[in-house]
């Protein structure tokens, strides 16, 4: 069983950030969205987070969920297209 910690984009700061989230396992990740995890992160921090985060969150949920493991800027287009239509706007 894959531990959040073998997918491709976790490294110590993303496995302290799902932490933070109580997200532990790669099954908890599977069902998560990225923009809703992104604003948590946020809300939880009190702080802005970088919104390449998101692009982090959605390559290893993707992943989680059974898909192939990618760079994670392989999504930032996505994000960028989210984020002109208003739904990545920051909100702490």
């Amino acid at each position: 069983m894959k531990q959040l910690s073998d997918l491709k984009n976790v490294g110590k700061a993303t496995l302290e950030d799902l932490h933070l989230l109580d997200i532990h396992t790669v099954e908890e990740l599977s069902t998560k969205d990225p923009t809703v995890l992104f604003h948590e992160l946020e809300r939880r921090t009190q702080s802005r987070q970088d919104l390449c985060v998101w692009d982090v969150f959605a390559a290893i949920i993707h992943e989680a969920s059974g898909g192939e493991p990618a760079v994670w800027w392989k999504w930032t287009n996505k994000r960028k297209a989210l984020h002109k239509d208003g739904s990545l706007n920051h909100v702490i």
